[in-house]
């Protein structure tokens, strides 16, 4: 399910999708998760939206990666992976844009639920 969120400070709701799903997903503020994907990018001289550096920023937070299941590449969309997720914290990668899933609600600043995620980033419970 849908809700929308927009954490930019400034209400822009574009061009900062891996800002606010970093945010969302580690719980701080999006400035916050601007230094740090900032930080990570220009420390492996790439851009901070890459999804590389997004992954390696996850990563250092215990987020593990995972492939979405094959058996419907083409019909298994955001909202079908937050209802079979009703619990945790995952970043869903869909290739141009990533989004936050917590405890299966989709936060995004727009209705990003009928596209379909490529794999997925979730939170490791230590």
């Amino acid at each position: 399910m849908w809700v929308e969120q927009n954490l930019n400070p400034c209400h822009k709701r574009v061009g900062d999708c891996s800002v606010r799903a970093i945010a969302n997903a580690l719980g701080i503020d999006w400035k916050e998760a601007y230094c740090i994907l900032a930080t990570k990018g220009y420390s492996s001289c790439d851009v901070m939206n890459a999804d590389h550096v997004i992954g390696s920023v996850l990563k250092d937070n215990n987020f593990s990666r995972s492939v979405i299941p094959g058996s419907c590449p083409d019909c298994y969309t955001a909202d079908d992976f937050c209802k079979e997720h009703k619990n945790g914290v995952y970043v869903l990668f869909f290739g141009g844009h990533v989004a936050c899933v917590r405890d299966g609600l989709l936060l995004d600043t727009w209705d990003s639920s009928q596209e379909i995620p490529q794999y997925y980033w979730a939170k490791e419970e230590r």
